[in-house]
């Protein structure tokens, strides 16, 4: 990770660790970036935003530097991220913007930047992007006259990606009733005109932004609101999205979370049911649940790990050819139609599942006994020390002998946030909270926590 870019873009509380200084240069060295291998026209980067009341400042202020740069701007306004990579790829642009901090509060924002193929920018130019920010390679050129760049609204994008997403069901979703939580975010311009055109019977929560509601109580971090209107509503199923809608995670017709890892059981079954499932392989994390394996190797399925972070099951897909991989926390990535998770399109895959099977959700995961899993966010002064500290290593090990082949613990830093993260999993609840609590005591005692 740089000084300002994580492994999901330059995030921060808005105006605090990311200002419309920041946005402003960063719009400024993408424009120039871009306008010098693009010799016989101009840069052309299109912008997304979620529903923070700060996106639209960050959005200006990143207009304000790409088009001083000689860039075209192109302006989805308020869409989800995959709808970003999509089009970048989809429409030639040289590179996307996604204005979103996600599933943080509405006070944090980010900027992620997208290549040209619809991924995360190479960490060689957002290196290049601090550099500028911190005034190490000098000023840049203003473009003059007709080199100026122009900006201009693309909700024919935004449009064009809703086509996209309606072509991908095999079926039609008649009479389905399916719950919807756009978490106040970027799903609620795009979720239900795709299940309705579909011909579900759809059915919203959370769906009324106005700029400070974003991911506050609802949303894919927050999915007890769903699990009620599921059960009192008598839906079908329910789907849960971040402020981006990057992330999916469900609630079947008994109000039962369907987490990243059952999602990747059900679709995983399904595409090797198909001959989809290239490799027979599915990529995951160090987080997915024991339980996920135990029940892959019985269906005879095999799986890879890698560190937390859609960027590096995306890379490990990539370089391996494998055609599905996400994270616990609801990122999926279907490597035949996305280059990134995609919380819409995650929803379709499990809907298609049910009907292809003729079956609930509930009975789709049946097989998965997922272990007791507790996780503690940690805010400390220094992740990193924390993390390398001695005694905190020691405490780690005499959890992991003491758990054996019955349980594990995991313990690393947040990509984007000041957080040690403690994970354990283990037979019972009271295993996993102690074990938990024993490592925090240890970071606590030697003066990390905050």
């Amino acid at each position: 990770m740089g000084k300002y870019f994580g492994t999901d873009g330059f995030r921060g509380e808005a105006n605090v660790d990311l200002t419309v200084e920041h946005a402003y240069k960063v719009g400024r060295f993408l424009g120039w970036y871009f306008n010098r291998h693009n010799r016989h026209r101009k840069a052309r980067i299109v912008i997304g935003k979620d529903t923070r009341r700060s996106s639209y400042m960050f959005e200006y202020a990143l207009v304000s530097g790409l088009t001083a740069s000689g860039a075209d701007a192109y302006l989805l306004h308020v869409t989800t991220t995959p709808s970003v990579s999509y089009i970048v790829r989809a429409d030639g642009f040289d590179c996307g913007i996604m204005i979103s901090a996600s599933h943080n509060p509405y006070w944090d924002n980010g900027i992620k930047i997208i290549d040209n193929q619809g991924q995360k920018m190479d960490g060689r130019i957002e290196s290049q992007i601090e550099e500028y920010i911190d005034g190490l390679m000098g000023e840049i050129p203003m473009a003059k006259r007709e080199d100026i760049g122009c900006a201009q609204d693309y909700s024919v994008g935004r449009n064009r990606y809703i086509g996209y997403l309606m072509s991908i069901p095999k079926r039609a979703f008649m009479d389905v009733r399916v719950g919807l939580d756009c978490a106040n975010g970027a799903a609620f311009m795009i979720a239900k005109s795709v299940f309705d055109a579909l011909g579900a019977k759809t059915y919203v929560i959370n769906n009324e932004p106005n700029g400070i509601n974003i991911n506050n109580g609802c949303g894919s971090t927050h999915i007890d609101s769903l699990k009620r209107f599921v059960t009192e509503n008598g839906l079908d199923v329910g789907f849960a999205y971040d402020g981006d809608a990057d992330r999916c995670l469900a609630v079947d017709e008994f109000g039962r979370e369907i987490n990243g890892d059952l999602i990747l059981y059900i679709c995983g079954l399904e595409m090797k049911k198909h001959g989809e499932l290239a490799n027979n392989t599915i990529v995951t994390t160090v987080m997915s649940n024991i339980g996920l394996y135990k029940a892959l190797d019985e269906a005879g399925i095999n799986y890879e790990k890698t560190a937390v972070g859609d960027k590096y099951v995306y890379e490990n897909m990539v370089k391996n050819g494998h055609m599905i991989g996400g994270e616990q926390s609801g990122h999926i990535i279907f490597a035949k139609h996305a280059t990134t998770g995609d919380g819409i399109l995650t929803s379709l895959k499990i809907l298609e599942a049910m009907l292809e099977n003729k079956t609930s959700l509930m009975r789709l995961t049946k097989k998965v006994k997922i272990y007791p899993q507790y996780l503690r966010n940690v805010h400390v002064t220094d992740k990193e020390a924390a993390q390398a500290d001695p005694d905190v290593q020691a405490a780690v090990a005499k959890a992991e002998k003491e758990l054996g082949n019955d349980g594990r613990i995991l313990v690393r830093p947040s990509g984007t946030e000041p957080l040690v993260r403690v994970m354990v999993e283990a037979t019972t609840d009271e295993i996993c909270r102690d074990k938990v609590l024993d490592v925090v005591r240890v970071i606590k005692d030697k003066g990390y926590m905050k």
